[in-house]
């Protein structure tokens, strides 16, 4: 029931139900009324041992669920005097504050795990010794009292945008995941990948990556798409060849790219758009060309990967007619139409466009279903309370990243790390670029990408943005490197949850994962440079131009570090294609030199690739002759 209360909470703001039957009220006395919820929930399901099953309820959990849903909803109740009377500092205002922060600490601990409860904890230290430091990082003077209720009752910390999106957008959105998997239309995504990629070599992989950017689309929640899309393409994979480590790699890259891929993408696309004050179709279409060459790149490697290790196409038997799918499923591409439809020519908000997109589905699925087979009306049900269910993760990590971006404001320290980076830096936008590549890696071992793009979006975009970048590149650069915490080792959550459904080593897989999504390591230094990338430029030929060397460096790259074309590769070849790739990959409008590199590389790798193939063909043709 409380997992229902939290989404349906949410849901009725999507439709603006409050206000059209008369019950007006802050947008922070919902949150904080749905963050009671999520509270109640983190207690009664989670328990003090991460990783240990729920076999009773012991005491002083139902004693904490309790007093936070009671406390958060009296923080619901008396939201207006406390922002009217905050600077009063009222003692109630401080004791909620400090039951909101230490419960929502705890529940982020046993949803999430430790690593963004040590930093949490770090800020909050530092924020309030700071002022004791000299030097470019010193903060402002902030009492312990002054500090705790700031963060517990300011529109700028806990209930603040952060939280907002989280509760109020994503809820929606994940609401329309849940119903396109009861409702058979996730089957159908998982059909036509099969039907269109099973008969290719490799098409296991193949299938893992169209389907996994099918579904990944819809929900952007990594492990979600894992484990909708890799109970199938798993096992699917290690069946055809691939070993365990690399179909669990597969998968986990995948699923990772879920985050980017239009038109829903992840969590992080609608706080961003919040952050940058622009429409969230705006987001949709500068994740479009990044986000189809991180697929592109997954495609190519599985491609070669297959070639490589010899892997046979997928068994007859296990692939479905195209046509028989499209005749009986084409009706859930509707849902996409509808949402497409109401972002881009109804500028409907993005919550209100994903309600549109649920009640298609949920249409579609009661009266026609997929393959005969109709999804019961009590399975609406159910997904809502598994729409709660899966929001709980999210409002504790909304939380904390709410406390992040109160406590940088509070204590200036978000303006002092700025300053920092930029002197660090300098005037040289490449070093700050890869400072700002490492923090994004090194804060997302072990963080969900939500809190490490909270984070930077704060601490790092103003200094990018400072040094000539546009702020849309610069939040997309973040938001891509953040995003790899999922896949890069030593803790690679995507990775390691993909490991273990493959029986796979989880460390090993979690190399293999970084190696295949490469390109989401390199694709934000280009899109930063070449705002062709990210459909900002004016000039169809250069849009034309940058996506065209884009690819075509990913495919050699790709040839290069696998080592395979139609034949294995020998270093020096390698080597080549290599640089050949690099050269390509170097946006041409940074300066005339890189034009004059793409110029120069493509021939060479025309040639080198020309060259592969007659000489493969060749050797195809003296090897029958000897054996007669």
């Amino acid at each position: 029931m409380l997992a229902a209360l939290l989404a349906l909470g949410a849901l009725a703001w999507a439709l603006d139900l409050y206000r059209k039957i008369g019950f007006v009220f802050l947008a922070e006395q919902l949150l904080a009324a749905s963050l009671g919820f999520a509270l109640a929930l983190v207690f009664l399901r989670f328990p003090a041992k991460r990783g240990s099953a729920r076999t009773s309820l012991p005491w002083y959990d139902a004693v904490a669920g309790l007093v936070g849903l009671a406390v958060s909803w009296y923080v619901a109740f008396r939201f207006p005097y406390f922002s009217e009377n905050l600077y009063l500092v009222p003692l109630d205002g401080i004791v909620v504050s400090v039951i909101l922060y230490v419960l929502c600490v705890e529940g982020l601990r046993r949803t999430v795990g430790s690593a963004l409860v040590v930093i949490v904890l770090v800020f909050s230290t530092y924020a309030l010794v700071g002022h004791f430091f000299s030097g470019a990082l010193q903060t402002r003077e902030v009492t312990p009292q002054r500090l705790i209720i700031y963060l517990g009752l300011d529109a700028s910390a806990l209930l603040g945008l952060v939280m907002l999106v989280g509760i109020t957008v994503v809820i929606p959105f994940i609401l329309f995941g849940q119903l396109l998997l009861h409702s058979g239309g996730s089957n159908f995504f998982n059909d036509i990948a099969l039907a269109t990629m099973g008969r290719y070599r490799g098409g296991a992989a193949k299938i893992s990556v169209v389907a996994s950017g099918m579904f990944g689309s819809i929900s952007g929640i990594v492990v979600s798409n894992i484990l909708a899309t890799g109970v199938v393409t798993i096992p699917l994979m290690k069946k055809t060849g691939y070993p365990p480590h690399l179909a669990a790699a597969v998968e986990a890259t995948a699923s990772t790219g879920g985050q980017l891929m239009p038109p829903v993408m992840g969590v992080v696309a609608f706080v961003m758009a919040d952050f940058l004050q622009i429409p969230y179709s705006a987001v949709v279409v500068a994740a479009l060309v990044p986000s189809l060459l991180y697929y592109i790149a997954l495609f190519i490697q599985a491609d070669l990967e297959a070639a490589r290790l010899g892997i046979r196409r997928v068994e007859e038997a296990q692939i479905p007619q195209l046509l028989m799918v499209l005749a009986t499923g084409w009706i859930f591409l509707l849902p996409f139409a509808v949402l497409v439809y109401a972002l881009f020519t109804l500028n409907k908000e993005a919550e209100e466009a994903a309600m549109y997109a649920a009640g298609t589905v949920l249409v579609l699925g009661v009266v026609l279903g997929y393959r005969g087979r109709r999804m019961p009306v009590q399975r609406l049900w159910q997904s809502i309370v598994e729409t709660g269910n899966a929001t709980v993760d999210i409002v504790m990590i909304s939380a904390t990243a709410g406390f992040i971006i109160g406590i940088l404001q509070i204590t200036g320290l978000g303006s002092a790390v700025t300053n920092f980076l930029v002197k660090l830096g300098g005037t040289n936008l490449i070093a700050l670029l890869v400072i700002a590549a490492v923090l994004c890696i090194v804060l997302g071992m072990g963080m969900p990408t939500l809190a490490v793009y909270a984070m930077l979006a704060t601490l790092v975009a103003p200094s990018l943005v400072d040094l000539g970048i546009t702020p849309l590149a610069a939040h997309m650069f973040i938001l891509y490197l953040g995003m790899m915490s999922f896949v890069t080792p030593p803790v690679a959550i995507g990775a390691y949850f993909a490991a273990s459904m493959a029986g796979a080593e989880p460390l090993k897989t979690g190399f293999a994962a970084t190696r295949f999504g490469w390109t989401a390591y390199i694709v934000p230094f280009l899109f930063v440079f070449s705002p062709s990338l990210l459909l900002q430029s004016k000039s169809v030929l250069d849009t034309a131009i940058a996506i065209v060397t884009a690819i075509g460096g990913i495919w050699l790259v790709s040839a290069g570090m696998i080592g395979y074309i139609v034949r294995p590769l020998t270093p020096i070849f390698r080597a080549a294609l290599l640089l050949a790739g690099l050269a390509l990959l170097v946006p041409h409008e940074i300066a005339r030199w890189a034009l004059w590199a793409n110029i120069a590389a493509a021939p060479l790798a025309v040639l080198l690739v020309a060259f592969e193939l007659v000489s493969a063909r060749r050797m195809r043709a003296v090897i029958p002759a000897r054996a007669t």
